[in-house]
């Protein structure tokens, strides 16, 4: 018999999915989003048409976020579509532990020239 190999994911699919920090953040958030909308829009009774109307959207936009199509939505217009449906947005940045802020780098010495003479 094969022996599996289970490995504990982190608390974001993307992270674990490989995806750098930056991207990994913004996608975890905006599938939350997704998901809330898409619940508050299963628990409304409203037809497509009139649950895109209330959100700003169209029918067809609608669809693509029922349907998952991340890559089709902003974070900021997920959210300004979930403050139409009456839901308040919050975000919570906190450090992570054991993790230092990388310094910025110092531009090289013919970097500096060229913008002195630009």
């Amino acid at each position: 018999m094969n022996e599996l190999n289970v490995t504990k994911g982190s608390a974001n699919i993307f992270s674990d999915l490989g995806f750098d920090a930056e991207e990994s953040q913004n996608l975890l958030l905006r599938s939350q989003t997704m998901i809330v909308i898409s619940k508050w829009f299963e628990d409304s009774g409203l037809t497509q048409a009139a649950a895109a109307k209330t959100l700003g959207v169209t029918q067809p936009r609608l669809n693509q976020l029922l349907k998952g199509k991340i890559g089709e939505f902003s974070l900021d217009a997920l959210v300004n579509m979930a403050t139409r449906a009456g839901m308040r947005v919050g975000l919570t940045i906190r450090p992570i532990p054991g993790v230092k802020a990388k310094a910025p780098r110092k531009p090289e010495s013919h970097q500096i020239r060229q913008r002195q003479i630009a």
